[in-house]
């Protein structure tokens, strides 16, 4: 196995180039998918239920095999070089559970150990404490409500301080004040610390404060990005929010986002 390589500044963490899945019925999920996700850069990824971009993060996670085109994590392949390129990335999702028969912090235990996370013990708790649910760390994992489970996930994602984190619908099941605290952390993280996200949510408000940068899909096809600011006054509209639902509601808008002069950032 190759050693692993640092990444500077600026550097591409994540690359996806010409992505597409199809299926025996002859459907496409993910057509001729590119983008580039650098250091220190949170993208998010946009789209109605359907559009793609639940099968372009399970590609990218190795869960699903293109029909064509590659990934890069890193700089390496994440099929020949998966366990150095795993042990520094993590992934957290509102819709995926843990051990329910496990203590939090047994759950969080265990993750850690497989990540070799060192010092886990202090790291559990800072992570805890950071997510405000250290008073929970002896409840069973079942007997969590959503908004605390989905905090857990966040901590388990964090653990091994990832340079590239993936997290899908990292504020579902949150009241507003939570989530504005989560938004707020994870921003401050990949500040302090480099990291690259890749964004996936319908919470427009999360796009608008958490990404540095936009990629809308639909019928698993790229229609705009660019900065949230850049695809807002580009379609002419006052928020993501609208934005999302013209897209959804207008079939392919390619053509018509080129007409309109949408910026589209270059890979």
């Amino acid at each position: 196995m190759e050693p692993e390589r640092a990444v500077a500044a600026g550097e591409v963490v994540l690359a996806v180039e010409g992505l597409r899945r199809e299926f025996a019925d002859g459907s496409v999920a993910v057509a001729d998918l590119s983008f580039r996700v650098h250091r220190g850069e949170v993208v998010g990824l946009l789209g109605a239920n359907g559009a793609g971009k639940t099968t372009a993060m399970h590609i990218i996670l190795g869960l699903v095999t293109p029909t064509a085109g590659r990934v890069r994590i890193f700089g390496m392949d994440p099929v020949k070089e998966r366990e150095a390129i795993l042990r520094r990335c993590n992934f957290a999702s509102a819709y995926t559970g843990l051990p329910g028969n496990l203590l939090v912090w047994q759950n969080l235990m265990v993750f850690g150990k497989l990540y070799g996370v060192k010092d886990l013990r202090s790291r559990i708790g800072e992570l805890l404490e950071m997510f405000e649910i250290g008073h929970l760390r002896e409840r069973l994992t079942s007997h969590l409500s959503a908004g605390e489970a989905t905090r857990l996930h966040l901590c388990k994602a964090l653990l091994n301080e990832p340079g590239l984190l993936m997290l899908d619908e990292p504020t579902a099941s949150l009241d507003p004040d939570i989530a504005d605290k989560v938004r707020k952390i994870l921003r401050r993280i990949q500040r302090e610390r480099g990291i690259a996200i890749l964004y996936t949510s319908h919470n427009m408000r999360d796009i608008e404060e958490v990404c540095d940068r936009v990629i809308f899909m639909h019928k698993g096809k790229v229609v705009t990005e660019g900065t949230p600011a850049q695809v807002v006054s580009g379609f002419s509209e006052n928020s993501m929010e609208n934005v999302f639902i013209r897209i959804v509601r207008g079939g392919d808008l390619e053509e018509a986002a080129a007409g309109e002069g949408i910026r589209r950032e270059p890979d």
